[in-house]
C-alpha cells in the first residue's frame, strides 16, 4: 500500500472498517452501520468518504439497480501491516522489538493471546 496510508483519515478508516466487517454495502447501508456504532453522519458525508476512498484505490463500486455498491479493495491485514510499518519507522527507527516490548509491558492480553505469543516466540527461537 505504501504512501497512500498517510492519506487515510480516521473517518475514512471507520468507513473501511464497515466494509471489512459487513462486506459490500450501499452508501445508505454504510451510513446505517456507522449510526449503529454511534457515529452520526449524513448520507452526503458517507458518500464523500466512499468517493475519496475509491479515488485513492481503497474501495471500488459497481452500480446495481439504482444504487452503487461499494466494496473494499484492500484487506484489513494489508492496511494494518502498512500502518504498523509506518509507525515502526516513525517511532522506533524500523525496529520491531522495542514496539513489541512496549506493548507487552503496557497492555493486557488474554490467555489465548499469550499462548499465541509463546508459540510465535518458540517458532522464532527454533
Amino acid at each position: 500500500m505504501g504512501k497512500r496510508d498517510y492519506e487515510l483519515g480516521e473517518a475514512e478508516l471507520e468507513v473501511l472498517r464497515v466494509l471489512w466487517d459487513s462486506g459490500a454495502q450501499t452508501v445508505r447501508e454504510v451510513m446505517g452501520r456507522l449510526h449503529e456504532r454511534g457515529r452520526r453522519v449524513a448520507y452526503t458525508t458517507v458518500l464523500t468518504f466512499l468517493t475519496r476512498l475509491e479515488q485513492k484505490g481503497f474501495v471500488s463500486s459497481d452500480k446495481k439497480d439504482q444504487a452503487y455498491i461499494y466494496r473494499a479493495r484492500v484487506t484489513r491485514q494489508s492496511v494494518s501491516r502498512s500502518r504498523i510499518r509506518s509507525l515502526l519507522d516513525q517511532l522506533y527507527d524500523g525496529a520491531a522489538a522495542p514496539m513489541v516490548l512496549q506493548l507487552i509491558e503496557n497492555e493486557r492480553f488474554t490467555s489465548q493471546e499469550i499462548s499465541q505469543l509463546r508459540k510465535l516466540i518458540d517458532e522464532l527461537d527454533a
